[in-house]
């Protein structure tokens, strides 16, 4: 077999490996070189797999857990999935770790004295030995594609949660996590998309001050435990950190680390980056403030020369824009906003100079003006590297709630938000590189209605709030699903779910990158063994 053919199938056994698909296919020989659209096809992937972090500690809290996967063509057949805590897959032995548990001796003693029966219910000597412990009711347990599951969870004791999804509700499944929080510190509403674990992750936006108690959310999915790096920058570099090295997270667990116990400095403006040297984790910051609410601050888009931060809120009273380059180089970026109309430049606020290694804060106020708008940051000369997040205010003072917005990735093939109801849902869609087309589809409710489907025209360099379809007869909360229908022009998108409660306008966004229900692999249009030599 040529080598060629020989770099094809290694290549398309790691990425099956890694997405679940079981499909080996060859490239189209009649295709153009580097027809990359021409010679390959998507296919729904078969295995997913979400972490949702703990969602509080108060016991005025009220936590809503909704889960939806899209109807994926080519997804057909069986499937299966489900959210449950994410302590529930620890073996014995490692609960013998962790408390008074046998010594290795102990053990073999105890296998040696009698073997339990094929029941498992007595050894041999007649007494009656202990059922394993059945594990806990899923929080949720989807059936179907298309249709929503909500699950309810009160106060502060709900844990970090695993979910995995097979076969045809593993494409494009999503879960959305929602809590309420009706007083004290972080009050108001916090939201966060559970996430797929990973090995690095940035948070622009986090702090250290007096005022603030942010926590880094790290769970580990897997059957060995985790060890994470936390570094902390402010504004004249790395802050020195006391017990950010090393830090051990056991398999099958949920570890809060409260920042300000990693460093003595006090910083309003931090970034934060998550390393894990051995295995992989779920990574979410939650930010809680003292008087002005708290919100999940979810990981920025890898670093990069240009960056969008979509679907700022229109009635924002303050938007605080926090950037980091992580190299030794300094980056000048241009500051833009991308409103209804098009692409405009603050005023007084053209460029922002980001210093390498430092975190770098600017008090863009009352930028908005009462327009829906994205940030779009681009390098003024050369492109370095840069993450970023804004923190945004809405309210009056005394009656004020916060959340934040980082940069997001591309919506890609498909995007899915869930948890939307007929009120307090925003959808706000920009393309700051061309106009692009996007189909928008709302699913049934999860109490019942019928899904339907719009498409809307972005305009080149502007950001739209798009008039939410409403499914017909839609009961419960409804999921949004966003298509690009333009081929190389990228569309970012972000949602915003807001109430009011007694005058305070809580309120949380969450950024919509592509599902990742959907792998490009090759077109089978040729038999390989006709390459064989």
């Amino acid at each position: 077999m040529n080598r060629t053919t020989l770099s094809l199938i290694a290549g398309a056994t790691a990425l099956a490996a890694v997405t679940g698909f079981a499909v080996l296919s060859a490239p189209d020989p009649t295709a153009a070189d580097g027809g990359v659209e021409a010679a390959a096809a998507h296919l729904p992937v078969e295995r997913t797999s979400l972490l949702c972090p703990t969602p509080s500690t108060s016991d005025l809290a009220e936590t809503t857990y909704t889960s939806f996967t899209p109807v994926t063509k080519g997804a057909e057949g069986e499937g299966r999935a489900e959210l449950r805590s994410a302590v529930e897959g620890r073996s014995a032995a490692e609960d013998a770790k962790d408390g008074d548990g046998a010594k290795d001796g102990d053990e073999e003693e105890a296998a040696e004295d009698g073997e339990k029966d094929a029941e498992g219910e007595k050894d041999t000597d007649g007494e009656k030995a202990e059922k394993p412990e059945k594990p806990e009711k899923p929080v949720l347990e989807p059936k179907e594609p298309g249709k929503p599951v909500v699950a309810d969870v009160s106060g502060g004791e709900g844990p970090a949660l695993l979910g995995t999804a097979e076969g045809r509700l593993a494409p494009g499944w999503t879960v959305q996590q929602t809590t309420e929080v009706a007083a004290g510190t972080g009050r108001g509403l916090q939201g966060v998309n559970c996430a797929p674990p990973d090995t690095e992750f940035w948070f622009p936006g986090a702090s250290t001050a007096l005022e603030r108690t942010d926590y880094v959310h790290l769970t580990n999915p897997d059957d060995s435990a985790a060890v994470v790096d936390i570094e902390v920058y402010g504004e004249d570099g790395a802050l020195e950190t006391e017990a950010g090295e090393g830090i051990t997270v056991q398999p099958h667990s949920a570890e809060p680390v409260l920042l300000s116990t990693l460093t003595d400095e006090q910083q309003t403006n931090v970034t934060v980056h998550v390393v894990v040297r051995s295995g992989r984790v779920g990574a979410a910051v939650q930010a809680l403030d003292a008087t002005l609410g708290g919100d999940w601050l979810a990981a920025s888009a890898d670093p990069a020369g240009s960056l969008v931060l979509p679907g700022i809120p229109e009635d924002a009273i303050a938007v605080r824009l926090v950037a980091f380059t992580p190299g030794g180089v300094d980056a000048d970026l241009k500051v833009r906003l991308a409103s209804p109309s098009g692409l405009i430049t603050p005023a007084g606020n053209e460029t922002v100079h980001v210093k390498g290694g430092r975190t770098t804060a600017v008090e863009l106020g009352d930028v908005m003006r009462g327009e829906a708008g994205s940030l779009v940051l681009t390098p003024t000369d050369r492109s370095v590297p840069v993450v970023a997040a804004v923190r945004v205010l809405r309210g009056k003072d005394g009656n004020q709630e916060s959340a934040f917005v980082p940069a997001a990735r591309p919506v890609g093939l498909r995007a899915t938000a869930v948890g939307n109801t007929v009120k307090g849902s925003t959808l706000a869609v920009t393309a700051p590189e061309g106009a692009a087309k996007v189909k928008v589809t709302a699913s049934a409710g999860s109490e019942g209605g019928d899904p339907v489907s719009e498409t809307y025209t972005i305009k080149a360099g502007t950001t739209q709030h798009v008039e939410l379809p409403a499914p017909d007869g839609v009961k419960g909360t409804y999921a949004l699903t966003i298509e690009p229908e333009s081929d190389g022009t990228p569309v970012y998108a972000s949602r915003t779910l807001a109430v009011t409660d007694d005058g305070l306008p809580a309120f949380t966004v969450q950024t919509l990158p592509d599902d990742r229900g959907l792998v490009a692999v090759p077109k089978a249009e040729e038999n390989l063994s006709v390459l064989q030599k």
